[in-house]
């Protein structure tokens, strides 16, 4: 008996594993750090770990979760600088999967990719079975010199799911962006799935090139 609500519990949390940015604090979040005040009629998410998107539940929200932007950005950012993005470690990861950094200059219309973690988010390497305990939740990256400067950028983290409810995550940061010569960036456009009109990805089972595909560098939507 001992083992079978063990196991129960963890199907159930591998069914409703979230999991969302906390610096720079993305649109609306309520355990975020360092957040601009909320626009004028909106309020705090205090749901930001779930999904934006559930195949399997047939829940939606809008890309970004949320569409009105913060006044001011959350963050500043230089061209060709180190970022860390920091995630919720009250989380559940799914056991991995793919996820994506990207930037758009048209108000979220069209995201280009500027990093990608494929197979493992939040993981160390391939895990030996379902896991919904995150080893990584701080990724670094180099942001490319290339991103036009911005006052009202938006930044975009996305994610789908390795195990458990086909889903689709993600989370919208307002950020400056500055110093930079170029005019145009160009790159992969981000990667859409388990969302409404766009292919859905089925659970990875072990196979951690499952929908991988999606993610290659002449992919579009």
């Amino acid at each position: 008996m001992k083992f079978f609500l063990a196991s129960t519990v963890l199907l159930a949390g591998l069914a409703a594993g979230h999991i969302s940015i906390i610096s720079p604090c993305p649109r609306y979040s309520s355990v975020g750090t360092d957040c601009p005040a909320l626009p004028a009629g909106q309020s705090l998410d205090t749901n930001m770990n779930a999904p934006i998107s559930s195949v399997t539940l047939g829940t939606t929200q809008p890309l970004c979760k949320h569409t009105v932007p913060w006044p001011t950005p959350a963050a500043t950012w230089t061209a060709g600088e180190s970022v860390t993005i920091k995630f919720n470690p009250n989380a559940a990861i799914h056991s991995g999967g793919d996820m994506e950094f990207s930037i758009s200059y048209d108000g979220g219309k069209t995201f280009a990719v500027v990093y990608q973690v494929l197979r493992y988010a939040f993981l160390n390497g391939k895990p030996s079975g379902d896991t919904n305990t995150a080893q990584v939740l701080d990724y670094t990256f180099t942001l490319p010199k290339e991103l036009p400067n911005s006052d009202s950028a938006v930044f975009a983290w996305t994610w789908v799911n390795a195990s458990g409810n086909r889903e689709f995550y993600m989370n919208c940061v307002d950020v400056k962006i500055t110093g930079s010569s170029s005019s145009s960036y160009t790159a992969k456009e981000v990667t859409i799935a388990n969302y409404p009109g766009y292919p859905t990805i089925a659970e990875f089972n072990g196979d951690y090139d499952t929908g991988i595909q999606y993610y290659t560098t002449d992919y579009k939507n």
